[in-house]
């Protein structure tokens, strides 16, 4: 019946109905469903969340409790891969190619000799042939000056301390130290190796000089305006060094100035370096920022809550940092306290490797080149041999899954004293030896061996007991620290030191600044561990390596090292412990998701792998052999009064 009280046509009833089914709606819309928990193998679809969908069709402007976002080190390996392989597919397979390539680079004939350089690279099955373009730009303030006044400064550079010439006469190399009376332990170990580095090709190059720096410290820092206007200042040295130096060489900086004060005369006038009155003189109570190249998080903006500064990833080391836009900067670099004094002119020295603003002449370090027990992979100095596999090494399933680094507490001067505290390698143990209440950041995989990620603050302290076996060896220069050597080894940790071999026994090897560049980098590449590095420093290989292929690139503030180890090795107990006590106190969380299925301890053997590779087919001593050749090629055109006649013509 119409009348019935069950009947639709009552109006009570159909706004019972209408009700019922809106409720119906709601519920079934709020509840969560099984897909939300997928855990299968493969990526989840990357649909609207159902909280999101809620919010949406109901117009609630309440805050969103999940976001999903991109985990960036994915995308950096994938473009490493893509990056890498165009580097070497683009590169010359014949003489008349590289030769094209080359006057289209650099606007000039190639130097003489360049046939026979393409020849000896081609026998030597080697994989670079066009990316020299580091090279052409150390020698290239060279052409402002005469050959005659190359040759000239070349003799009078290597009368200084601890520079020696390695002269090439007639087809034949010796190692020349023409300073008298100063004592120094490095002195001729690199011209040494230079020289030896130039053995099978020495008899096609016209006699040379090539002043050697002993130290491995940076010595060539020319002022801003001297670079820019170089025919507006004096070329002409023939009243000697202590002329163009304005007096004599004094070795150190006797408590009369410092690096920074001569390094910030090389930046434009316009930097904050010169403009600013603070970038003067260091300041102890300045703030300290840190040295990261990507300005923001790499996960996007709005989020309710996000990962904050430990989630940013670098492209790539610090090699190229401003220093010039950013001095305060400086504080952190030990390299501006060197008690090494550098020379404000431009001289040809040869030196390992340099920061930017130098003006030094890179080439390989003699450390790469030669075989010894402390720095060289598969070396047996009882035998003499060396091999491609070392005794020591360690199958990747027993490595200890912690990232692992021992070291001297070198890596600056004391000029101006008091900021020891503040250097590359006295900062990381610092950081990995606190004991404070400090919490980090981590993201991790959540649930395990998804491919989705939670993030949680995590006491530091419980981080580096679990994935840190990082210390200090040997104390240099404690009493420049804050409290002594008795405050020193308060604050840091120590540890014997231990063999080269037995880094092997770890996945993770860092490698650091020291006071110059790090020179076990090629032995940690040539292992079967997955490399960290950290660094200031260019040398000769820069262009011809790829980060996030063949090493993991770690900011000099290092505070993402967590998240490296995170993404790689998976959730540790102390961050599942704090993700549970989030999740009790029903904590804002963000999931961080990835576009395929997440094993990241393959992703971090394929690196080391990678890198070992990358030693054995780029880094190789012929490499080096290669790199020199093509180095003495064009020093030789400068060398020379009739430049335009080293050219090659074919």
């Amino acid at each position: 019946m119409s009348g019935s009280p069950l009947s639709l046509a009552n109006p009570r009833t159909r706004l019972a109905v209408i009700l019922t089914t809106f409720f119906a709606l709601v519920f079934l819309i709020l509840s969560p469903r099984s897909s939300d928990n997928y855990t299968a193998p493969y990526p989840k679809p990357r649909t609207e969340s159902w909280k999101s969908t809620a919010n949406r069709w109901l117009g609630w402007s309440a805050k969103k409790t999940v976001e999903e976002v991109q985990h960036p080190i994915p995308k950096l390996m994938h473009e490493a891969q893509v990056n890498f392989r165009s580097l070497i597919t683009r590169q010359s397979k014949t003489l008349s190619a590289a030769v094209k390539e080359y006057r289209k680079r650099y606007k000039r004939d190639p130097p003489k000799g360049f046939d026979e350089w393409f020849a000896f690279a081609q026998s030597n099955k080697a994989k670079i042939i066009d990316e020299y373009d580091n090279l052409i730009r150390d020698l290239e303030p060279f052409w402002s000056m005469s050959g005659q006044e190359l040759r000239r400064r070349a003799l009078q550079i290597g009368s200084l301390p601890s520079v020696d010439l390695v002269r090439l006469v007639n087809g034949s190399t010796t190692t020349v130290n023409l300073e008298k009376g100063y004592e120094d332990a490095e002195v001729s170990a690199r011209a040494k190796g230079f020289r030896v580095m130039m053995e099978k090709f020495q008899n096609k190059l016209p006699d040379m000089d090539f002043p050697i720096n002993a130290k491995a410290e940076g010595r060539i820092l020319v002022p801003w305006e001297n670079n820019k206007y170089p025919n507006t200042t004096k070329q002409d040295s023939s009243g000697g060094v202590e002329d163009m130096l304005g007096g004599p060489f004094i070795p150190d900086w006797r408590g009369d100035g410092s690096v920074w004060e001569a390094y910030r005369k090389t930046c434009s006038p316009d930097s904050q370096a010169r403009r600013l009155f603070g970038a003067l003189r260091p300041n102890s109570n300045t703030v300290q920022r840190p040295l990261n190249r990507l300005e923001a998080a790499t996960i996007g903006d709005g989020l309710p809550t996000r990962p904050d500064g430990d989630f940013n990833f670098q492209e790539a080391v610090d090699d190229k940092y401003d220093f010039c836009a950013h001095p305060w900067a400086r504080f952190n670099q030990g390299h501006f306290f060197s008690d090494w004094r550098t020379i404000p002119v431009l001289y040809p020295i040869f030196s390992p490797a340099k920061g930017d603003g130098y003006s030094d002449i890179m080439i390989p370090s003699h450390y790469y080149y030669s075989s010894t027990k402390r720095y060289t992979y598969g070396w047996d100095p009882v035998n003499m041999i060396l091999s491609d596999d070392d005794e020591n090494e360690q199958p990747w399933e027993k490595k200890k899954n912690l990232i692992f680094w021992r070291g001297a507490t070198t890596g600056g001067g004391s000029s101006p004293p008091g900021f020891l505290a503040q250097y590359q390698r006295h900062r990381f143990i610092k950081m990995t030896s606190d004991t404070s209440d400090t919490n980090r950041t981590v993201v991790f995989p959540h649930p395990e061996g998804s491919n989705e990620y939670a993030y949680a603050k995590v006491p530091a302290p419980k981080l580096n007991s679990e994935i840190m076996d990082t210390a200090f060896t040997k104390a240099v220069g404690c009493t420049q620290y804050p409290g002594g050597c008795d405050g020193m080894r308060k604050d840091l940790r120590f540890a014997d030191a231990v063999p080269l071999g037995e880094h092997w026994k770890y996945k993770y090897l860092i490698d650091f600044d020291g006071m110059g560049y790090s020179a076990r980098l090629f032995a940690f590449l040539m292992s079967e561990s997955a490399v960290i590095k950290s660094t200031v420093y260019r040398e000769f290989f820069s262009d011809w390596i790829q980060p996030w292929l063949h090493y993991i690139p770690l900011s000099s503030h290092y505070s993402e090292i967590y998240n490296i180890h995170a993404y790689f090795s998976g959730a540790t107990p102390s961050m599942l412990e704090a993700i549970n006590k989030a999740n009790q106190t029903n904590s804002q969380e963000v999931k961080v998701v990835t576009d395929a299925w997440h094993d990241g301890d393959a992703q971090l053997r394929k690196i080391a792998r990678a890198g070992r590779k990358w030693k054995m087919t780029i880094g190789r001593k012929v490499d080096m052999e290669i790199y020199v050749y093509r180095l003495c090629l064009e020093y030789a055109r400068l060398w020379s009064d009739d430049r335009e006649a080293m050219g090659y013509k074919g």
